[in-house]
């Protein structure tokens, strides 16, 4: 990890008391935040530029309960960097075709190849959190993924793939005035899924899915890094910092980029060509 990188590891005094607290009462100064997510987002520039030139392999898994900022923590993430590079996989439901095939396979079919770094929403444990809880699978088929998903995640690990998994933990009061604000705002309404409202009623027992999860799989080889995601702003600098320290990246030096001048030969008025076309009113 370069200097630069080091250096996000101490961010200013607001954000550094972000931790393990589970009680964020400060609020994170807006100016403060800003800076110190264009700080870590300029490295994460740094780091595509790595993986591209190394041919590195990287998934990154995101899970949590609902409502617990995984939109939000995965926006601040890709926000300033390539989509060829930084893919995201969220999954729908699976079809009825691909409840037939191997869990996995529709998981492994989004791998990073070469210079890629794949970005989970929601993962293969889903079979360990909502569909366990919802009675999605059986019993038989919850229990043999327990069992069988370390091993799964180590084949991975020794194919060269780095895998990161990250649980975003969020408190039952902070989730139900998320749930309460997505009710009454327009804007964040269509968030509330048909597997919200259950979510609420069920908290228990996914507090228990979440448990035996991380006990059967939170491996040597494989560990699970949880993030207080009560306030999401500091959830986020803690997660990108968190991720840039994992992995042993290095600034690419370039060659310098000179703008070339347009060519004259067949030069012509190309302006005069488009004031005939349709043109969207400029209203603002």
């Amino acid at each position: 990890m370069n200097k630069k990188a080091k250096k996000q590891e101490l961010p200013r005094q607001q954000a550094r008391q972000a931790g393990n607290s589970t009680d964020a009462s400060e609020k994170l100064k807006r100016k403060v935040y800003e800076q110190e997510l264009i700080d870590l987002q300029k490295e994460l520039c740094h780091l595509q530029e790595w993986v591209k030139a190394t041919g590195e392999r990287i998934v990154i898994v995101f899970e949590g309960r609902d409502a617990a900022g995984k939109g939000g923590t995965i926006k601040a993430i890709t926000e300033r960097v390539s989509p060829r590079v930084f893919r995201l996989v969220a999954l729908p439901a699976p079809s009825d075709r691909e409840k037939t095939q191997l869990y996995v396979q529709r998981f492994v079919a989004h791998f990073p190849a070469a210079g890629e770094i794949v970005i989970f929403d929601r993962s293969w444990y889903n079979r360990a959190g909502v569909e366990h809880v919802m009675g999605f699978c059986t019993d038989e088929q919850y229990r043999r993924f327990l069992d069988l998903c370390p091993f799964f995640e180590k084949n991975l690990i020794e194919n060269g793939i780095r895998l990161l998994k990250y649980w975003l933990e969020v408190s039952n009061e902070e989730q139900q005035r998320r749930f309460e604000a997505r009710i009454d705002d327009p804007l964040r309404q269509w968030k509330l899924s048909n597997m919200d409202l259950p979510s609420r009623e069920r908290w228990y027992a996914y507090s228990r899915a979440r448990d035996a999860m991380l006990e059967a799989t939170d491996t040597k080889h494989a560990p699970w890094y949880i993030v207080n995601s009560n306030d999401k702003k500091r959830a986020r600098l803690n997660v990108i910092s968190h991720l840039l320290s994992q992995i042993p990246y290095k600034p690419v030096k370039h060659a310098k980029v000179k703008l070339p001048e347009r060519d004259t030969k067949k030069k012509y008025d190309d302006s005069a060509t488009m004031r005939r076309r349709n043109w969207v009113p400029a209203k603002y």
